[in-house]
C-alpha cells in the first residue's frame, strides 16, 4: 500500500518474527500490511534472533509493522533499537497505554506507531493513549482484553469497548480503528459476522492471525455496493441542487449526510497492497 494512503490498510497480517521463510509468504497474501511479531508468537529462547529476522527484513527492502514486546518486560528496550535501525517500520506497541506509547515515541521520533488496547487500563485511558503524540493509530486486542477484563472472549460486553475505542479514535482525528482477530480460521461466516460488528461500531480494519483471513477481510471492510450507488447518487444530485439541504427519495440530504457519502467513497479508493 501506498504511503500517503496508509492510515486507510484495511487488513493487518501477523506473522512471527522468529519465522522469517513466511515473511515473503505474508507479504504476497494481499495484507494491506504485515505485522512482524516480535511478542506473543515468539518464544523467549528466540526473542534476540527473530529482532535480527526483522532487521534483515527491512534492510532488503521489506516493509510492515512489527509488534514489539511490552514496556513492562525487558525485551523492551531491545525491540526498540531494533526498530530504530528498520527505515520506515511502524510500531505496534502491545497494552497500550500513555505512558508507554510515550516512551515508544520519545525513541523513535517521527514514526508511527498502533496503540494495541487489550488491558483495562488501557481502556480507561484511551483517550489520552489517542491524543498522545505518534501515535497513527488505534487497534483493539480483544482476546487479551477480555481475559484482564475477566469476561468471556465472545462476550457482547466487548462491543463497549469497541464503541470507546471508535470514539477516542475519532475525537482525535485518528483513522477507524483496527478491530482484533477471530480465532476461527475456518468459519467464513464467523469472521463475516466480526467484521459486520466491527464496522457497525465504527471499526475500519481487522487484525488477521492467518492468509485465508485476508481476501475475507479486505472484501468486508469496504462499501457494499448499494452503499457505493447510494453514495454517488447523494453526491450527484448534490450538485445539481447547489448550496442547502435537499429530498433524495424522499428524505432530507444535509451536510451530515453529504459527508458520510464521501466518506464511503473515499473507501473505496483505497489502494492495493
Amino acid at each position: 500500500m501506498s504511503a500517503d494512503r496508509s492510515d486507510q490498510a484495511l487488513s493487518y497480517l501477523f506473522v512471527p518474527a522468529s519465522r522469517p521463510e513466511r515473511f515473503g509468504k505474508a507479504a504476497a497474501s494481499g495484507a494491506h500490511r504485515i505485522i512482524l511479531d516480535l511478542e506473543d508468537a515468539v518464544a523467549p529462547a528466540e526473542k534476540d534472533v527473530a529482532r535480527g529476522a526483522v532487521i534483515d527484513w527491512f534492510r532488503s527492502g521489506g516493509r510492515g509493522v512489527i509488534r514489539i514486546n511490552g514496556a513492562d518486560t525487558h525485551w523492551f528496550d531491545a525491540d526498540l533499537a531494533a526498530v530504530a535501525v528498520c527505515s520506515g517500520a511502524e510500531v505496534m506497541v502491545p497494552k497500550a497505554e500513555p505512558k508507554a506509547i510515550s516512551r515508544v515515541g520519545h525513541y523513535l521520533v517521527n514514526r508511527q506507531i498502533i496503540a494495541l488496547v487489550e488491558t483495562v487500563a488501557g481502556l480507561v485511558q484511551i483517550a489520552e493513549t489517542a491524543a498522545t503524540k505518534g501515535v497513527r493509530r488505534l487497534a483493539f486486542g480483544n482476546v487479551d482484553f477480555s481475559t484482564d477484563a475477566r469476561i468471556p472472549a465472545s462476550s457482547p460486553a466487548l462491543d463497549h469497548a469497541r464503541f470507546q475505542i471508535a470514539m477516542a479514535a475519532r475525537y482525535a482525528g485518528l483513522p477507524p480503528p483496527i478491530d482484533g482477530v477471530t480465532l476461527a480460521l475456518d468459519d467464513e461466516a464467523a469472521i463475516g459476522a466480526d467484521i459486520e460488528t466491527a464496522r457497525n461500531f465504527g471499526f475500519g480494519a481487522k487484525l488477521c492471525i492467518h492468509p485465508r483471513q485476508v481476501g475475507i477481510v479486505n472484501a468486508g471492510f469496504i462499501p457494499s455496493d448499494s452503499e457505493i450507488v447510494w453514495a454517488k447518487r447523494v453526491l450527484a444530485a448534490s450538485e445539481q441542487s447547489g448550496d442547502g439541504a435537499f429530498q433524495l427519495d424522499g428524505k432530507m440530504i444535509d451536510r451530515p449526510v453529504l459527508d458520510r457519502a464521501r466518506f464511503l467513497l473515499d473507501r473505496v479508493l483505497v489502494p492495493s497492497p
